[in-house]
């Protein structure tokens, strides 16, 4: 049997670990927003059913995943009852995979080709979206020809559900009123392809415009980092707190700086440097956080330091597992479950 430890001072490092009374409330605040189906989390964020059970206890019951990966584990688990990927594919055995399990939950697939939704035809997946580009330079359709994809798969028997659109390029747009001008610009966009295309779902938004949507026809919001939060997002002073963290030790210090055991292969990297409160971070290495204190002498070899990351989503995808703590004490193990593709 493995070591299971109690205490926070006892997990090996580097750790994710993960504040359970935060990311619970960071899940009430959403809900009390966003109810219901008018969120369908994105598990892009979190990668971890056990968080998600969390969210279904807040009352989101539909789910975003980024890869086929996650519906299935989804599925497997019994969490959620209708899930989008939303994200195309062309893989046979992932579609065919995902389409076995369409008895077990309403199963929906983007599309923005004729491609993309032959690959879902031959697989047998009934259910698709079609994802629209709004101004994000990724996938996505141009909005003018998305009801004739529409019209394609309506031939070939499918269930056009609706529309997304992902404005990710405005999620750090720093002035809140010109992140809603910009928002609103590109739901027109979506809002005539939705018009073309018809179905129920206008679907859009992340966890930076989550809170502009009250007047733009979107009708779900596919947020997933606001449940545990980056300080890439805390720069835009958003409702929601730090609920997760990597959890090193000192291995190395001196009189000018220390070092920490997370590195490159324990964090996410490309939104810049994490952060370690009172002190100022260098930079990172593979295995390594070089820091100085900003006042003070570093700390000494041994002593547990705190890294906070600046993008969440790939830095839970470097880890088997989070520790959830209260206080300092271990209170459950979450496997992040859904990792790879």
């Amino acid at each position: 049997m493995s070591f299971q430890p109690a205490h926070i001072s006892e997990v090996q490092t580097p750790a994710l670990v993960i504040d359970g009374a935060i990311a619970r409330q960071n899940i009430a605040t959403m809900a009390a927003s966003i109810p219901g189906t008018r969120l369908r989390p994105h598990m892009k964020a979190t990668k971890c059913t056990a968080l998600a059970r969390e969210q279904v206890r807040a009352g989101h019951t539909t789910f975003t995943c980024a890869t086929p990966r996650e519906v299935v584990g989804m599925i497997k688990a019994g969490v959620g009852n209708d899930l989008l990927l939303a994200n195309e594919s062309v893989d046979a055995i992932r579609l065919q995979e995902m389409a076995a399990l369409q008895d077990s939950a309403l199963i929906t697939v983007a599309i923005d080709s004729d491609e993309t939704l032959h690959a879902a035809h031959v697989a047998g997946i009934q259910h698709v979206l079609i994802d629209v580009n709004v101004g994000l330079p990724r996938c996505g359709i141009a909005p003018e020809l998305a009801g004739q994809l529409a019209d394609k798969a309506r031939a070939r028997g499918k269930t056009v559900r609706g529309v997304m659109g992902y404005e990710g390029h405005l999620m750090m747009v720093a002035e809140n009123s010109e992140r809603l001008a910009k928002v609103e610009s590109c739901m027109a966009l979506l809002r005539a392809a939705a018009h073309d295309v018809g179905g129920d779902i206008i679907s859009a938004g992340g966890t930076g415009t989550y809170n502009l949507h009250s007047n733009t026809g979107v009708t779900e919001i596919q947020a997933g980092s606001y449940s545990l939060m980056d300080t890439q997002y805390a720069q835009l002073g958003l409702p929601f707190a730090q609920a997760v963290f990597v959890f090193g030790t000192v291995i190395s210090s001196n009189a000018q700086w220390a070092v920490v055991d997370v590195g490159l292969k324990s964090l996410g990297m490309d939104h810049g440097n994490p952060s370690i409160d009172g002190h100022a971070v260098w930079f990172c290495s593979d295995e390594h956080t070089t820091f100085s204190p900003n006042e003070g002498a570093p700390p000494k070899v041994g002593t547990r330091i705190r890294v906070t990351p600046a993008h969440i989503d790939p830095t839970v995808a470097q880890h088997e597992a989070a520790w959830v703590v209260s206080g300092d004490d271990i209170v459950d193990r979450w496997a992040i479950d859904l990792r790879g593709w």
